[in-house]
């Protein structure tokens, strides 16, 4: 029974199978692309070009001089090559390949660029607060009243007395004047009268450019009397630097009695690299750390930027400006400074790894649309914190490539090449080409790696197995 059954079932699959192979003979000729006009028209090649160097074309099918066929070029793909045209070098990559190679790209955008300089500074004295004292006259030091260095004086305080021939006779000079303007006050002769008042005003200008005291010119006229010292005062608020006289020692007007220093303000002078230049400018403010305030952050600004580089270090010189009152800053510190350059507002800016210098130019791969850069020289600006500033080439919001570019640079010089050797016109059928583009085939194949060409060896036999030739 069961046997009966299964003989019974393969009939009606065989029957089903052959009544649908009637039904669909039937209707093909009515569903036949032929028969209801559908069969699209056979494309016909521009040109065939050639397999290996696509600058050789042909108008005719043709073979090349290893005999593989011209590769026949078609309407619609001059049309794609005509839509995904750009300026010279511009690359196309299939996503996969930018995949593979790390392609990834940033935003040009309007952003602060500020710059932060670090340094070692020197601290040193505040120049136009530093006295070099010295007598205009020759004498013998009598009195010495500041004799340590370090000391702390005070303006108009009195340092030493100097005894000096010379001032005294320049004060009997006057105080005569004195008395012969008292004499002749009463004189009927107007000429007289002037000259003696004269003469009282050219004895008292010599002792004044003798740098006499006023003070001290004060009580000669007072008292009448010669004084015997020259006091020599402190121009101002400061501390003892240097002392360079002794009492009893003779000096001239070229010994340095005292040297003076204000330290209320101290000088700092830090070099900078000639690429910062560009951010620093005269206000600027700054920070200083010293070792001997631990934690204490001192803050001053960029008073002056000298003219001059260091033409052993590359270096230029700034001279920065730092409170001192409490005086714990000392001259000839060394010091950590920190300065806060200028900064440039609403700069058009791209990371600063997407521009490739080629030392000729500058130039970004912008991104045009997907798997396709475009090169774009760029005119640079400033560089800092990783960002580079673009003044021309680019414009905020457009992508530009910051890894791999220089595969992508490499493969947009090739096409930039290529692209000036192309004729406008279409180059001669394969008939007419000239010895020029054979030599041009050879050293295309001479330049080939022999690595990718795949050739066709047969595997060797197995063992059990034999060849017959």
């Amino acid at each position: 029974m069961n046997k009966l059954a299964f003989v019974v079932a393969l009939l009606t699959l065989a029957v089903g199978a052959g009544g649908g192979y009637w039904y669909a003979r039937t209707l093909a000729p009515h569903t036949s692309p032929v028969a209801t006009g559908e069969v699209p028209a056979e494309r016909s090649p521009l040109f065939y070009r050639h397999p290996m160097n696509p600058e050789i074309t042909s108008k005719v099918p043709a073979k090349d001089s290893m005999g593989m066929d011209y590769i026949p070029v078609y309407a619609d793909a001059d049309a794609d090559a005509d839509a995904e045209a750009g300026p010279a070098g511009t690359v196309r990559i299939d996503p996969v390949t930018v995949q593979n190679i790390g392609v990834r790209s940033a935003r040009a955008e309007r952003r602060v660029i500020g710059h932060t300089i670090r340094a070692v500074g020197r601290v040193d004295y505040d120049e136009e607060r530093l006295a070099r004292l010295s007598s205009k006259t020759e004498g013998w030091v009598e009195q010495l009243m500041v004799s340590n260095t370090g000391a702390r004086v005070r303006r108009d305080d009195i340092l030493l007395g100097i005894y000096s021939p010379q001032l005294v006779t320049a004060q009997q000079e006057y105080l005569l004047a004195l008395q012969n303007r008292v004499a002749l006050q009463d004189s009927p002769y107007a000429e007289l009268r002037r000259n003696a008042e004269q003469l009282v005003e050219a004895s008292r200008a010599r002792l004044e450019l003798l740098d006499m005291p006023a003070h001290q010119l004060h009580d000669l006229e007072r008292s009448g009397k010669v004084m015997k010292d020259l006091h020599i005062h402190s121009p101002f608020d400061g501390v003892v630097v240097s002392v360079g006289a002794r009492p009893g020692q003779y000096v001239t007007p070229a010994t340095e009695l005292y040297q003076i220093a204000d330290l209320a303000k101290l000088w700092v002078y830090v070099d900078v690299y000639e690429n910062e230049l560009p951010w620093v400018r005269v206000g600027d403010g700054a920070q200083m750390r010293v070792n001997a305030a631990p934690g204490r952050v001192f803050e001053g600004k960029v008073t002056y930027i000298y003219p001059t580089m260091d033409p052993k270090t590359r270096t230029a010189q700034l001279r920065l400006e730092f409170a001192n009152r409490a005086g714990v800053l000392k001259p000839d510190m060394f010091a950590e400074v920190t300065l806060r350059a200028g900064q440039r507002v609403e700069a058009v800016a791209v990371p600063s790894e997407a521009v490739v210098r080629s030392g000729a130019r500058e130039q970004v791969f912008v991104v045009r649309a997907p798997g396709k850069f475009e090169p774009r020289e760029v005119r640079l600006g400033v560089s800092a914190e990783g960002w580079t500033e673009i003044l021309e080439g680019v414009r905020s919001g457009e992508e530009v490539v910051t890894s791999a570019q220089f595969l992508i640079d490499s493969e947009s010089k090739l096409r930039e090449v290529a692209g000036k050797m192309r004729e406008p016109a279409a180059a001669a059928p394969a008939d007419e080409l000239d010895m020029s583009d054979m030599d041009m085939i050879e050293m295309d194949m001479s330049d080939m790696d022999m690595s990718d060409i795949e050739m066709a060896a047969p595997a060797p036999p197995t063992q059990g197995e034999h060849r017959h030739d």
